[in-house]
């Protein structure tokens, strides 16, 4: 039984993520104290770095949706069985093209208003043929 009686929202990409990012920053307050810039811009080549793993593990299931996950999944190394799909309302996923599921009218069911055509001032239109089209 856990002991936390709610979704934390520990998971693999997060702590990785911290992990990698957390390095980053060491070497760059590193450069920063020692005024090398090399460090400095390897110490922001790791925390890109680390921004981009997390990104790639979240988009392979090991990240977590927004919101609140059933209990089941509350386990940090749990991997998420709708990342394939995007989450929605989520960041990374649009940025991956994810969770745009686009369908036609047809496929959706929508009737798709067809416009009516112009016809001159006063002459009956074909779709109207019992007065003027205004």
């Amino acid at each position: 039984m856990s002991a936390h009686q709610y979704d934390h929202g520990h998971t693999v990409a997060g702590w990785t993520g911290f992990g990698i990012v957390t390095a980053g920053a060491a070497v760059l307050a590193l450069g920063v104290c020692t005024g090398s810039g090399v460090s400095r811009a390897v110490g922001l080549g790791i925390v890109l770095l680390g921004l981009l793993v997390t990104w790639a593990l979240h988009l392979a299931g090991w990240g977590k949706p927004t919101g609140r996950r059933p209990r089941e999944q509350w386990d940090w190394r749990v991997r998420d069985p709708d990342a394939g799909d995007g989450h929605p309302g989520c960041l990374g996923c649009r940025l991956a093209g994810r969770g745009r599921r686009r369908t036609t009218a047809a496929e959706s069911g929508v009737p798709v208003p067809v416009p009516r055509p112009r016809s001159g001032a006063g002459e009956p239109g074909p779709v109207d043929a019992g007065g003027p089209v205004r």
